[in-house]
């Protein structure tokens, strides 16, 4: 059945119908546009369009396709629907008959798709992120088994100056950490639902689209919409995102394939990321690498595809962006398979430490060194150079390193050189000497040392800036892993909650109330109140929950913070109330507050304890005592937005 065929005397040609159906490509998105009508059937509820009887037939039939999609997806594609939609609404319409047909009052299929890919896209950036921090974490590790390795550094594929291995780990961390910033930025912008947009002038039903914007999860509606039906940025970006990240990752990859090469045989793969030669039986090749150095190109070719799609695109919706899913599906499903691969090759990497020393003290790295030396005798650097470019050249004709130099051989070339030089010429010398900032002088290692205890969050979101010594790498080390932290409980799949949400945050917050732990909430609160709601999911289920209560301009509470017990230890309390907190810097809230019985909980989070007596008494009056609990064990915290800890 088509959605479109009233004004057609002649069926579409097979051809045709082959030509124009997307089914087989949006299929994906089968559970977001079964969201997205539920949270429709309300809305047309709230405006008169159908009655509670209809509206609760309609959620239940879509509730129960629901589940039948989640358990096996692909029966989808037996079907000679047009799209996901037409899916959707043909076996709606086989539940419930001619009630089915009432769903799309108001609605275009133009503010439906692009609801369902965006909210596609929020999922997806969810899972993108997780991986980006395990790809961080999978570095961190493999920096700190290696932060004494030494290793040769490079420019234009010369040996440069010596580092260790575990700096240029920290530099590929560096790189993911942008990445996440440029997807957390992504996915912050598309969070817009564009339901209630209509075909392109807006709906002709009175509808509340910020509430229906709450209630999808997404943090506003938007503003025009023409703009809403015709926006594909967030494709665009995401793609951007992912084709950034893959040159990383291609980098990487790049990286370990020369170290893993017999010429310089520096590193071993795993056996788990290898294969071998189908003649030479003595090969063993780098084919992960090579493989996520390969598909970067799949991934950039998905981002011009789009680009070029979308650059003479006349407003409003038009055919053409049926071309934005199959790009994007293929293009992250490549960037997240690269991430996970990445992690495999981290893990099993095996560092030959004798052959990366021999190299680092090959090729005359120390030559920078002995140039400052001669600086510090009071020789203009532009001097300095030259004069170390003959003491190399008379090296290189001995066939020697520079410190196996005599003192008598290296006076021929400048008489301010003495005995203290050799200290200058060692390894340890070369890695350690660094006083700039990020450098690894006493004063910039207190200097790093306070700012991790002081747990600045400007500092820790700021790069990483330092030389390669061992000192300064683990330095920059810590000072990562406390970002990395933060991000990992971000990353946790943390959402605004829906109002099929309603029953498990109710079932959750009920089950913690009765053990004295917080305040019990009626099904009718939650209902009123789940735009104020989020949910901490795992492995699709919702786990844990927390709301926001404004009490007024610049001030809110955190309340009902509640994660299962089969699923805490892992972060999802910590995510909770991170998305919050973010959320009311989002707000420009000023102060958040929090009446709790585990206060060094939330001290660990930035909170300060503050008299409960200098609370409203409006905000004394809503925090009822727990039968179960002393009152004199509540404790009144706060958080102060934009300043933290």
């Amino acid at each position: 059945m088509a959605l479109w065929g009233g004004r057609f005397k002649e069926k579409a040609s097979v051809q045709f119908k082959k030509f124009n159906d997307s089914l087989p490509v949006d299929y994906r998105m089968a559970v977001q546009d079964i969201v997205g009508s539920i949270a429709w059937a309300q809305s047309i509820h709230e405006v008169g369009v159908i009655d509670a009887d209809e509206l609760t037939r309609l959620t239940a039939a879509l509730n129960e396709l629901k589940v039948s999609v989640e358990e096996d997806p692909k029966q989808i594609l037996l079907s000679d629907a047009e799209d996901i939609h037409s899916w959707v609404e043909i076996n709606l319409i086989e539940k419930t008959g001619d009630l089915g047909k009432k769903l799309h009052t108001g609605r275009s299929r133009n503010d439906q798709v692009a609801t369902d890919l965006k909210l596609w896209c929020k999922e997806t950036g969810g899972d993108l992120l997780f991986a980006l921090v395990n790809l961080q974490q999978a570095m961190m590790n493999l920096a700190e088994r290696e932060k004494d390795t030494v290793l040769p550094g490079y420019t234009h594929l010369q040996r440069a100056q010596p580092i260790t291995f575990g700096h240029w780990c920290l530099a590929y961390v560096e790189m993911f950490n942008r990445d996440i910033g440029r997807l957390k930025d992504a996915l912050y912008r598309l969070d817009v639902s564009p339901l209630g947009s209509g075909a392109l002038a807006g709906t002709a039903y009175p509808i509340d689209r910020n509430a229906l914007a709450h209630r999808l999860g997404f943090r506003t509606a938007t503003m025009n919409s023409l703009d809403a039906v015709s926006d594909r940025d967030h494709v665009i970006e995401l793609l951007a995102s992912a084709s950034i990240s893959m040159m990383h990752l291609s980098r990487f990859a790049e990286d370990l394939i020369f170290y893993n090469s017999g010429e310089a045989g520096f590193v071993e793969m795993s056996d788990l990321v290898s294969s071998g030669s189908s003649l030479m039986p003595q090969k063993k090749n780098p084919d992960a690498c090579e493989l996520i150095r390969g598909k970067s190109g799949r991934v950039f070719g998905a981002l011009t595809g789009m680009l070029t799609t979308m650059k003479a695109l006349a407003l409003a919706y038009n055919k053409d962006m049926q071309e934005d899913k199959e790009g994007l599906f293929d293009a992250l499903d490549t960037w997240q398979e690269c991430m996970e691969m990445a992690v495999l090759v981290a893990d099993g990497l095996k560092v030959n430490r004798s052959r990366t020393l021999a190299a680092a003290q090959q090729g005359y790295s120390n030559a920078t060194e002995l140039a400052d030396y001669l600086v510090g005798k009071n020789i203009p650097f532009r001097e300095a150079h030259h004069i170390v470019g003959e003491v190399v050249l008379a090296a290189i004709e001995k066939g020697c390193p520079l410190e196996d130099l005599t003192i008598s051989q290296l006076q021929e070339f400048s008489s301010q050189i003495e005995q203290d030089v050799y200290q200058h010429l060692s390894i340890e010398s070369t890695l350690d000497k660094r006083e700039a900032l990020g450098g690894t002088s006493r004063t910039q290692v207190e200097k790093a040392i306070a700012n991790i205890q002081s747990g600045n969050e400007e500092i820790l979101n700021e790069q990483v800036v330092g030389a390669p010594g061992k000192q300064q790498t683990q330095i920059a080390l810590k000072q990562v892993k406390q970002r990395l932290n933060a991000q990992r409980a971000a990353a946790m799949s943390v959402r605004r909650a829906r109002m099929s949400d309603v029953e498990k945050i109710h079932q959750q917050v009920n089950v913690q109330a009765d053990k004295g732990e917080i305040l019990p909430r009626t099904l009718d609160n939650i209902i009123h109140d789940v735009q104020n709601f989020v949910v901490a999911e795992l492995d699709g289920k919702v786990v844990g929950c927390a709301s926001l209560y404004i009490y007024q301009t610049g001030l809110a509470e955190i309340r009902s913070v509640v994660v299962e017990e089969g699923a805490q230890n892992q972060g999802q309390g910590e995510a909770l109330v991170q998305y919050l907190l973010e959320f009311a810097h989002q707000m420009e809230l000023e102060q958040i507050i929090v009446l709790t019985y585990i206060p060094k909980y939330f001290t660990k989070l930035g909170f300060n304890a503050i008299e409960k007596s200098s609370l409203a008494e409006n905000i004394i009056e809503d925090s009822e005592p727990s039968p179960h609990k002393d009152p004199a064990d509540e404790v009144a915290m706060e958080y102060i937005v934009g300043q933290g800890k």
